[in-house]
């Protein structure tokens, strides 16, 4: 792991205050087995190139086995180069790397998410362009969807590959349950509160949320429905503060109507207690009717729910709101996470970095990963004919949507963690004028130090 002071470089500041901001109370990740040493001897007396990567392919979902088995097959091919991979739950790896980042001991590669992260991390130099690598293999680069690299290009430099593409909003449902109880999947806001009620009758959770990890009800439910609400051109003139502000009326609706679901009691009660996973185990149990999660739960569902669940699950869009502004036929979503390089590798180090990107993200790659039931932004086609069903129904529906801008990659990482903690109270009956407050202050703040 290099390590390296965040004062020798002028943007230092600005790095600290984004990332130290959001960093506050988030335990440093182990680094006892982690050497300064970028190079050791080999068993043949040559030196071996050590690379230290973090990621968090932590579950037994197929999609994170495909990712497990590329670093594998890269070390098998690369002999002279050891990989010092850390494995970190999804959770907290988010929170654990920009740690990591405020105190300049960043891997050598990592995960990173696209928008507003990259751009932070770039300024703050820790990472480096990968531009070179994209050029020296022009025939790869062209077979990425159209517009794919954008959420990781910073002033005309590309910073990473993505790896997977990222829906990040849509109901999962059990259609038995709907049937038992003659419940309409909802289309609209109201026939969501109905079903709500008419659930909450049965004794059935409407709605399964695990919200202990804030992110959740943000990413999952919160970004589309406030979409919903003000539609995207308030979205982006918010983000500069181009006439705009989250203490207008529209956004405040937006929050009042996320508490409306809390109150409606959509959600199990210790919601804000339960973790993802548990979210999911009690969809497998039938205990609840539906759960709110992005394209990549599919994986988690085919690897993991009973039979009988898994053949009954389908997948719909959030439903649409009397009077909004947004597009019905939408879901927010990004292009999927990639590896950043640290931008202290040089040499072989970086050569070794470059070749792992692509060993993790050629073409055989990117169809073991859509293999595997994650969708990717490389142009290739779905096998329908040994994809699992619920996939190709993730596939098919993904294709008719439009991706919205993610709260979760737009806004500044500060301002992410008050909304995503904010929203945690809210949940529990919290102002939504002052969350919204909040958040306005913290938005602006960022941005006035820093344009």
């Amino acid at each position: 792991m290099i390590k390296h002071s965040l004062l020798r470089w002028s943007s230092g500041l600005l790095i600290l205050i984004l990332i130290c901001s959001i960093g506050a109370g988030c335990a440093l990740v182990s680094t006892t087995e982690v050497q300064t040493d970028t190079m050791k001897g080999g068993a043949d007396g040559k030196q071996k190139i050590i690379l230290t990567v973090w990621h968090d392919w932590m579950g037994q979902d197929s999609t994170s086995e495909t990712m497990r088995k590329l670093l594998e097959r890269y070390q098998k091919d690369n002999p002279h180069v050891e990989l010092r991979a850390q494995p970190i739950i999804r959770d907290v790896y988010r929170s654990r790397l920009k740690t990591m980042a405020s105190a300049g001991e960043l891997p050598d590669v990592f995960l990173i998410w696209p928008d507003s992260m990259t751009r932070e991390f770039v300024k703050g130099g820790l990472i480096q362009p990968i531009d070179d690598m994209l050029k020296a293999k022009p025939e790869w680069a062209a077979g990425f969807m159209p517009r794919s690299f954008d959420s990781f290009t910073v002033d005309g430099s590309k910073y990473s590959v993505p790896m997977s593409m990222a829906p990040a909003s849509f109901i999962f449902y059990n259609q038995a349950i709907f049937d038992q109880y003659g419940v309409k999947v909802p289309e609209t806001w109201e026939e969501l509160l109905n079903a709500i009620r008419m659930f909450n009758r049965q004794g059935i959770i409407p709605i399964a949320l695990g919200n202990k990890s804030s992110w959740v009800a943000q990413s999952a439910i919160f970004s589309t429905l406030a979409n919903r609400v003000t539609g995207t051109g308030w979205f982006m003139d918010v983000l500069g503060q181009n006439g705009a502000r989250f203490t207008d009326p529209i956004f405040v609706n937006a929050l009042s109507r996320m508490q409306e679901l809390a109150k409606a009691q959509a959600f199990q009660s210790n919601f804000n207690y339960m973790d993802h996973i548990q979210m999911e185990q009690l969809y497998y149990r039938k205990q609840a009717a539906m759960f709110m999660d992005g394209g990549s739960a599919v994986s988690n569902l085919i690897a993991g729910a009973p039979k009988d669940v898994l053949e009954s699950t389908h997948i719909t869009l959030f439903p649409t709101v009397a009077g909004g502004k947004g597009l019905p036929l939408s879901t927010s979503g990004v292009v999927g996470n990639g590896f950043a390089v640290n931008s202290q590798l040089q040499g072989e180090q970086k050569e070794a970095a470059f070749k792992l990107i692509y060993t993790l993200s050629d073409r055989d790659a990117q169809r073991s990963i859509l293999n595997s039931n994650t969708l990717v932004s490389y142009q290739l086609e779905v096998d329908r004919s040994t994809a699992h069903p619920l996939f190709v129904e993730l596939q098919q529906l993904t294709n008719k949507v439009t991706l919205l801008p993610a709260y979760e990659t737009q806004l500044t990482t500060a301002a992410v963690e008050t909304l995503s903690n904010g929203i945690q109270e809210l949940l529990k009956g919290g102002s939504p004028e002052e969350l919204a407050k909040k958040l306005q202050d913290t938005q602006a703040n960022v941005l006035g130090k820093f344009r």
